[in-house]
C-alpha cells in the first residue's frame, strides 16, 4: 500500500475541519449583579474575547446571547438582577424559560448546559435577597437539573473569599460548587501583582458536570488551562493507541502498515480541536514529512515502517516481514505526543509557523518525534 505525504496532510487538515465542525456547543448563563465582572470572567476564561462592547444579540428584556463564529459557545448574559424585586423575578422567569425551551427538543446545542452565577467578593457581602433568589432558582431548577455554580468574582483577597464562601456554603443551596476568583492579574502598585487564580478551578468544576459528548468542546474553547488541554488530548491518544494495538496484538505486515494513517489522521485531527488553534496544511504537511521521515513523495507502507522502526531502539526486529500490535501502538503513542508538544509550542508562541519552513525546523520536528519514540520504548521496556 502506497500514501502521499501531500495527500495524507490534506486528509488531515479535511478531519480537522470536519471535527471542530462537528463540536457540541456549549451553552452557559452567567447571571448576576451589574459591575460583578462577568465580562472580565467570560474573557479570561474563553477564547476569542467574546465579551468585548458590542458583541451580543437581545434574546429577552434582560438577556443577550453572546457568541462568535467559529467559536462553539453561547454565553447568555442576564442584567439588572438589582433592579427591583418583579426585575428579579423577570430574570430567574428568562433563565428557567430559556433552560425549558432548550429541553423542549433533543439537540444537544440548543440545551443549556451550565448556570454561572456570580457574585463580587470584593463587596464583602452577600445579599439576602441574592440568597433566597438562588434558592428559589435551585427549587425550580430541580426537574430540569441545570448545574449551577456560584462564581466569587474579584477575589483579591483569599481570606474575605474563604469567608465568603463558607458564608453562602452554610445556607445549603442547591449548587454544585462555591468557586473564588481573580480572572486578572490585578495591579495594587508598582511593587506588587496579585496574580489571578481560580479559573483552573472552575473549568475543573465544569469538567465533572458536563457531560462527555462536551468535553472536547470544553477545552477547544477555554484559554484558562493548558494543563486541561494536554489532559485532554492524551486521551485521544490512547484511543487511537488502543485501535492501532489491534486485537491480541495483531502483527502488522509491512506492505500494510500504511493503514494506520487513518487512525492517527483522527488523532490529530482530534488534538487539534481540542487545542483550538488554527493550523494550515503547512504546519501539518511539515509535521507528517518530519515523522514519516521524507518529503512530499509517495512512499510505500514498508518504507514508512522501516523509517519509523529506525527510530526505535530494538524495536526494529522484524520477524516474517511485520511489526506487532505493540510497537504500532508505541508509534502512534509517540507521534499523538509529539504533536502535542508541538500544538503547546504553538499555543504558547513558542514556534511559529515560519520556523518549521526551516531545516532547522524541521530537524527539531524529527528530533521531537524521535525523542518521543524513544521514551515510548524505554517505557514499554520497564512496563
Amino acid at each position: 500500500m502506497e500514501i502521499s505525504i501531500e495527500k495524507t496532510a490534506q486528509d488531515c487538515i479535511s478531519a480537522i475541519s470536519e471535527k471542530v465542525r462537528n463540536l457540541k456547543t456549549l451553552n452557559i448563563i452567567v447571571a448576576g449583579k451589574t459591575g460583578v465582572g462577568k465580562s472580565t470572567l467570560i474573557n479570561s476564561m474563553f477564547r476569542e474575547n467574546l465579551a468585548e462592547t458590542g458583541i451580543g444579540k437581545p434574546v429577552t428584556q434582560h438577556m443577550r446571547k453572546i457568541s462568535k463564529k467559529g467559536v462553539p459557545l453561547n454565553i447568555y448574559d442576564t442584567k439588572g438582577f438589582e433592579l427591583g424585586k418583579d426585575a428579579q423575578k423577570e430574570v430567574k422567569k428568562e433563565i428557567l424559560d430559556t433552560i425549558k425551551s432548550g429541553l423542549a427538543g433533543t439537540d444537544v446545542n440548543k440545551a443549556v448546559h451550565c448556570i454561572w452565577y456570580c457574585i463580587n467578593t470584593a463587596s464583602n457581602r452577600v445579599e439576602p435577597e441574592e440568597i433566597e433568589w438562588l434558592r428559589d432558582l435551585a427549587r425550580e431548577n430541580t426537574i430540569t437539573e441545570v448545574p449551577i455554580i456560584i462564581v466569587l468574582t474579584q477575589s483579591f483577597s483569599k481570606p474575605n473569599a474563604e469567608a465568603m464562601k463558607n458564608l453562602i456554603e452554610d445556607e445549603n443551596l442547591d449548587v454544585v460548587q462555591v468557586i473564588p476568583v481573580l480572572a486578572q492579574d490585578f495591579v495594587v502598585d508598582e511593587e506588587y501583582t496579585k496574580k489571578a487564580f481560580g479559573l483552573d478551578a472552575l473549568l475543573a468544576v465544569m469538567t465533572e458536570v458536563l457531560p462527555d459528548e462536551l468535553q472536547d468542546t470544553l477545552q477547544n474553547v477555554q484559554r484558562a488551562s493548558l494543563k486541561a488541554k494536554k489532559l485532554r488530548a492524551q486521551t485521544a491518544v490512547a484511543s487511537a493507541t488502543a485501535a492501532a494495538f489491534g486485537e491480541g496484538f495483531s502483527p502488522i505486515p509491512f506492505a500494510d502498515c500504511a493503514l494506520l494513517i487513518p487512525t492517527q489522521v483522527a488523532m490529530i485531527a482530534g488534538i487539534t480541536a481540542i487545542y483550538g488553534l488554527d493550523i494550515n496544511k503547512s504546519i501539518i504537511t511539515a509535521f507528517v514529512s518530519s515523522a514519516l521521515g521524507t518529503g512530499s513523495a509517495t512512499i510505500a507502507g514498508k518504507t514508512i515502517a522501516s523509517n519509523l522502526l529506525k527510530l526505535v531502539p530494538g524495536a526494529g526486529t522484524v520477524l516474517g516481514g511485520t511489526i506487532s500490535g505493540a510497537t504500532a501502538g508505541l508509534i502512534t503513542t509517540a507521534l499523538g505526543e509529539a504533536y502535542i508538544l508541538l500544538m503547546e509550542a504553538l499555543y504558547k508562541g513558542d514556534l511559529k509557523e515560519a520556523d518549521l519552513m526551516t531545516d532547522a525546523g524541521k530537524k527539531k520536528l524529527k528530533d521531537l518525534f524521535k525523542k518521543k519514540m524513544k521514551e515510548k520504548k524505554d517505557e514499554q521496556a520497564t512496563s
